[in-house]
């Protein structure tokens, strides 16, 4: 009987099945049925969302992925990826905040073991995040010199299409920084340039590293920067670049920044050479608005604003693509120096929970958190030692739950139509 049955579900059912579901409607099965937390959020007049894709990437370039739907109660998963370092610690405080204050998030926690030659681990991990829509990480060690064990953390972003890194750069009064009254968005390439990790040995003595630029992604993410400049009103979008040396590669990434500037016209579009934009930075910040960038570019330019602003210890960056989004410290460094030492400052990553909570909806849990954070740095000033503080990491743990402990939280989500503005 029960070779009988698979016999009839495998010549009989599995093809009837297949066949209701034809060409432009397979992904959207794929998505709803063997990623039951991606599906796309229909509009009111039930247009199929993937022309909805479609219509919107030729117009935007931007991801219309909205929010993963929520579990039963709610209650949303999100894959925990703690890293090396200081991650796991920094990780049992954003639980611990997210459990005081009621956050309807579990999460799945994954190690990915930073000495391991295979990627088991990490093929782990992919499967975690494409079944939950969303992650939350430290930095993940690669400790192995073998070429065939990929960096963990490019090939997350690789592998997930997450196409484009976002950070926010913004001061916090009365942190003693170089510059203050900082407002910078750096919108940066995640997939390609330096980091396609394509490398061989042509003769003995000589190696050559790749680096892969593209009309396609680079059009993505300068429409991303161009398409947030528009939202968040900003006026002008600098596109950071090396076309002088680099002419073929970061000329066309160039070329393709000035073609789609012209589509906006409301917004002022400048060039900068990256080592003058490093200068700049370091001499007037105020200069820039939004920063459009290849991916090496990025990291650099991400450290020196991060270093000007008050440190590594207090931005988070956000990763996007087209379903998946990945959320974590603005500066990715791993601080293998400080762990375990309880002086880690734990701000970037509570400020990255907070995008993730605003990225799933739960505004109210969000803003209370994000308020809380504030609080602690700016007005009760309890720094840890990179802010020039004496404070310890728990020190600020215990002021942001006392603040917390202040305000009524509304266990409530609200939908949210965009994840990126």
């Amino acid at each position: 009987m029960a070779l009988r049955l698979a016999k009839f579900t495998k010549d009989i059912v599995r093809p009837t099945f297949i066949r209701s579901f034809a060409s432009k409607d397979e992904a959207l099965y794929d998505i709803q049925h063997k990623q039951p937390l991606q599906r796309r959020l229909v509009s009111v007049n039930s247009r199929s969302p993937i022309r909805m894709k479609k219509k919107s990437k030729k117009k935007c370039g931007l991801c219309q992925t909205a929010i993963p739907n929520a579990q039963y109660g709610g209650r949303h998963a999100c894959t925990m990826l703690p890293g090396g370092g200081i991650g796991p610690e920094l990780m049992s405080y954003v639980r611990e905040i997210f459990r005081y204050c009621g956050v309807p998030v579990d999460f799945e926690i994954i190690e990915i073991d930073p000495n391991s030659e295979g990627n088991d681990d990490l093929e782990y991990a992919i499967t975690s995040i494409k079944r939950n829509g969303v992650a939350i990480k430290g930095n993940i060690e690669t400790k192995s010199e073998e070429t065939d064990t990929i960096s963990r953390n490019v090939a997350l972003r690789n592998e997930l299409d997450l196409f484009v890194n976002v950070l926010e750069c913004k001061s916090y009064p009365g942190i003693i920084a170089r510059h203050q009254n900082i407002d910078i968005v750096i919108v940066r390439q995640n997939t390609e340039g330096e980091y396609a990790m394509l490398e061989h040995e042509s003769v003995p003595g000589v190696v050559e590293s790749m680096k892969v630029v593209t009309d396609e992604n680079s059009e993505r993410v300068a429409r991303y920067a161009f398409e947030y400049a528009k939202n968040t009103g900003r006026t002008r979008v600098t596109t950071v670049h090396k076309a002088n040396i680099m002419k073929l590669s970061d000329g066309l990434f160039l070329e393709t920044s000035r073609r789609v500037a012209k589509e906006y016209p409301n917004i002022k579009h400048n060039d900068m050479i990256i080592d003058n934009c490093c200068m700049q930075l370091v001499s007037n910040p105020h200069q820039f608005e939004v920063m459009n960038m290849t991916n090496l570019y990025g990291t650099i330019v991400s450290n020196v604003i991060c270093g000007i602003a008050g440190g590594a210890g207090l931005l988070a960056g956000k990763n996007y693509g087209d379903h998946y989004a990945i959320f974590e410290p603005g500066t990715r460094n791993t601080g293998t120096a400080i762990a375990g030492k309880n002086i880690a400052n734990p701000v970037a990553m509570l400020n990255a929970s907070v995008d993730l909570l605003y990225h799933l909806g739960h505004k109210h849990h969000a803003d209370a958190i994000s308020d809380a954070v504030y609080k602690t740095v700016c007005e009760d000033k309890i720094h840890t030692p990179d802010l020039g503080g004496t404070h310890t990491s728990l020190d600020v743990i215990q002021n942001i739950v006392r603040r917390l402990s202040e305000k009524t939280i509304h266990w409530q989500s609200e939908i949210v139509h965009s994840h990126h503005f």
